[in-house]
């Protein structure tokens, strides 16, 4: 019997009105469903602006605890209804601690557990350390009723470590909810495409599908505000673009993976039989040596 697991990357705009988005994330979700996707990634911070571009106290009060968020509820339900599972971004709240996280709901609405985002960026533009404390989960890997997926965020789709990581770990499929746009410090500064080729790279390497879901539109958290320049995608497991959007689409992108060609096609490459951790010291020491 043919295994197959289909996944989904959600691209739209959102703005300042928490039900407004959530309700339009429904939407994509329930399009991505009625093209037969299984598991479903919406964007990074999906339920309202990006709001680290700037140190402002008052965003504090949108999280929420992560069984309690908006998002998590609405989305509980529509995984059930439809039978899909979905990675849901927040900004939780715990006791006097705030992160960015990703709850996997099943494909009965079920919660699977929290992952914590490990890379937290600090520049002109991502000042998320104001924000969200350093993830204390470690890397996740959620065994859904389609699959095994493994789910960074966004900072956390630049490391290798990352992607390898969640690979060791069993992971079927890598999905990266994202929120990335121009870059305040330097408008020559176009990072679309390195984005894209560092999760491709991550892709051929591990030998892995994945699925980058970004947002678009321009928002204006500040008076300059910030243009978001979309490019979601799925790449296949030599990391050719199989599904893509441009800088400006709206809409759900859908394909489909045979698990068991995947399952061949990896170990018939030897990434991980050939693998050295005898040599690999430098990677957890805090300052490597030569």
């Amino acid at each position: 019997m043919t295994r197959t697991i289909s996944v989904a990357g959600l691209q739209t705009s959102y703005g300042e009105d928490m039900q407004a988005n959530i309700a339009k994330t429904v939407d994509l979700v329930k399009q991505a469903a009625s093209k037969g996707a299984q598991v479903i990634l919406p964007s990074e911070l999906f339920q309202g602006p990006y709001f680290c571009v700037s140190q402002e106290e008052h965003w504090f009060e949108t999280a929420h605890p992560w069984r309690e968020h908006p998002a998590v509820v609405a989305m509980a339900q529509v995984a059930k209804d439809l039978g899909v599972a979905i990675p849901v971004s927040i900004f939780e709240k715990e006791g006097p601690h705030y992160y960015n996280s990703i709850v996997m709901l099943d494909a009965d609405g079920s919660p699977l557990g929290v992952y914590r985002k490990s890379h937290i960026p600090d520049g002109p533009g991502y000042q998320e350390k104001y924000y969200f404390r350093p993830g204390d989960t470690g890397f996740k890997v959620w065994d859904t009723r389609f699959g095994k997926v493994g789910v960074g965020i966004c900072w956390d789709q630049w490391f290798p470590e990352a992607a390898r990581a969640m690979s060791l770990m069993g992971a079927d499929v890598l999905m990266y909810p994202t929120a990335i746009g121009t870059e305040p410090q330097d408008g020559d500064l176009h990072t679309a495409q390195p984005w894209r080729r560092a999760m491709q790279g991550h892709a051929v390497s591990n030998a892995i599908p994945v699925v980058g879901a970004n947002r678009i539109g321009h928002e204006t958290v500040t008076p300059v505000g910030q243009t978001f320049y979309g490019h979601s995608f799925i790449a296949d497991q030599q990391g050719e673009l199989v599904e893509s959007f441009g800088a400006e689409e709206e809409g759900a992108l859908v394909h489909t993976f045979d698990l068991a060609e995947l399952d061949r096609y990896r170990a018939a490459w030897g990434f991980f039989r050939d693998r050295r951790t005898d040599l690999y010291g430098a990677l957890t020491s805090a300052r490597p040596t030569s």
